[in-house]
């Protein structure tokens, strides 16, 4: 018989996996890789360090610019209150004061109260004063035929970014207009009519009820009728738009422009007008929607003496 020659037991040859050999660095290499490195981090650093030095000083710049103007604006409006008080410069110095909206058919002005002959002297765009007791809001009232001019002047006629307080071009003090418009900045300072949100609330309005608005011809106190919200409306929308109600022709007109003011009122004061009355409105921007107004309006009571 054959012999059958036995089978060797296989055995899998172990494959060798050959590792792949690392890079090799020597110590100046890494050395400069790592200084690389730094030089990168520390222009990064440097150059944040300017950005945040450039945004530091605009920032600075900005409020030292911004409380500047807002000193001299309070130091103006201080003198020229110093000045409204001082006796009046002698007859022969004073030019007469024919005011550009006067009646065409009204050859003499009535003459200028005394305490605003001084102030007629610095400007003669000057047409009033506004002042509300225990308020901020006490300022000259300006008034020419470009309502944009004294949004960024002063009555000194310097460029000033409170503005000023002025008269819509389209009133006139001698006719007189039913309703004398008053516009101001609302300044988050408080200078100008910032202050003149307040009456949103009630109470503050329970407290400050009454408006002293002299022309310069006459003085005038006025009771508060209604406060509201409203903004700049298009050409095209036909809605009420307080800013064009400035002469009512009929006591049906001056009726409407009533009813549409108290259905915008805040609250009722329980004050009401008729036709006749003279009219005032305050008007300051609202930031509660796009070109928001906020509008107070008061009816004159009495001529002061």
């Amino acid at each position: 018989d054959k012999k059958v020659p036995k089978k060797r037991p296989t055995t899998k040859k172990k494959t060798s996996v050959k590792k792949k050999a690392e890079p090799q660095f020597d110590e100046a290499e890494i050395d400069k890789i790592v200084q690389e490195e730094l030089k990168k981090q520390e222009k990064r650093r440097k150059l944040l360090v300017v950005c945040c030095s450039v945004i530091a000083v605009a920032c600075l710049g900005y409020f030292g610019i911004y409380n500047w103007y807002n000193i001299r604006t309070a130091d103006n409006y201080k003198q020229l209150s110093e000045l409204k008080d001082k006796e009046p410069a002698t007859a022969q110095n004073q030019d007469p004061v024919i005011h550009y909206t006067a009646d065409e058919t009204q050859s003499t002005p009535p003459p200028v109260l005394d305490e605003y002959k001084n102030l007629l002297n610095k400007n003669k765009r000057l047409i009033g004063w506004v002042k509300i007791d225990d308020t901020n809001i006490d300022y000259p009232v300006m008034q020419t035929t470009d309502n944009e001019y004294y949004l960024d002047h002063n009555l000194n006629q310097e460029y000033d970014k409170n503005g000023s307080i002025f008269m819509d071009k389209d009133c006139d003090v001698l006719k007189p207009s039913t309703n004398f418009i008053l516009y101001g900045h609302h300044m988050k300072s408080g200078q100008m009519f910032g202050s003149l949100s307040l009456y949103s609330d009630q109470s503050y309005y329970e407290k400050h009820p009454c408006i002293q608005f002299d022309t310069i011809y006459e003085k005038g106190q006025y009771e508060i009728m209604y406060v509201f919200r409203s903004r700049v409306y298009s050409e095209d929308e036909i809605v009420f738009k307080y800013y064009q109600f400035i002469d009512a022709q009929s006591e049906q007109e001056f009726d409407s422009y009533m009813n549409d003011m108290a259905e915008m009122s805040l609250y009722d004061t329980g004050v009401t007008a008729s036709f006749g009355d003279q009219l005032l409105t305050l008007s300051t921007c609202d930031y509660q929607e796009k070109n928001g107004r906020f509008v107070v309006v008061a009816k004159k009571v009495t001529t002061k003496e």
